[in-house]
């Protein structure tokens, strides 16, 4: 009887010790799980290339010194769309506004204090784009094919239209310029704004490397740096 109510006590024992032994391991194995959570919403982070915006970065990043060498291949969104704002339109719903036609003057100045003597500008065939180069530079030439430059395919059809030693710039759309930086590895990258500017350097293994973002409204405290 001894041995069966010794029995019947020491068994209580090993779970309390089983218990203890995983409240020891407790803090550590919750400490793991929200490390890897935090890991997780960093990798899911949107990321986007280097604002440009901020500070000297035109000229600290190599953009300006690549624009100069015409080694650069620079996406624009076209400015605000008619047909998704309550402003005055400038022509067709399919357009612009007149605001956008304004800011698209200005953008262009931005672009002509860079100096615009060895650049090439193609235009997506649409009327918010081609409209928005025609305010830009006082003309329009649109992009070969029905389609826009966009897609998967869309940096080969890119430097196929870039020439040595001059920038290819492109009027296009938020979507295809979301395409570009994930072809660049940027999956998450924040949506291009009205008037935005993506810079894209030309590598000489033939490589695309992301330099850099600029909004519109940046570029006045931008040209003061330079």
């Amino acid at each position: 009887m001894n041995s069966v109510a010794d029995m019947i006590l020491a068994n209580p024992k090993p779970k309390w010790a089983r218990l203890k032994r995983l409240k020891k391991y407790r803090l550590p194995v919750l400490g793991i799980s929200v490390i890897g959570l935090l890991l997780t919403g960093f990798l899911l982070w949107p990321s986007s290339p280097l604002d440009l915006g901020v500070g000297n970065r035109l000229v600290t990043s190599g953009v300006l010194a690549s624009w100069r060498q015409g080694d650069l291949v620079v996406l624009v969104r076209h400015e605000e769309r008619c047909d998704r704002s309550k402003n005055p339109c400038f022509g067709p719903a399919s357009g612009l506004t007149i605001q956008g036609t304004q800011r698209a003057t200005e953008l262009g100045k931005a672009f002509d204090s860079l100096g615009m003597e060895a650049t090439d500008v193609l235009s997506s065939p649409t009327t918010r784009t081609a409209q928005t180069s025609l305010f830009m530079f006082g003309k329009t030439e649109l992009s070969p094919g029905p389609l826009a430059i966009c897609g998967d395919a869309m940096a080969e059809e890119i430097l196929s239209h870039k020439q040595p030693s001059r920038n290819l710039m492109l009027i296009t759309h938020s979507a295809c310029m979301s395409d570009f930086q994930t072809s660049l590895g940027f999956p998450h990258a924040a949506a291009a704004e009205y008037g935005s500017a993506l810079f894209v350097k030309v590598l000489p293994n033939g490589k695309l490397e992301a330099m850099g973002t600029l909004k519109i409204q940046q570029w006045a405290a931008v040209l003061k740096q330079l």
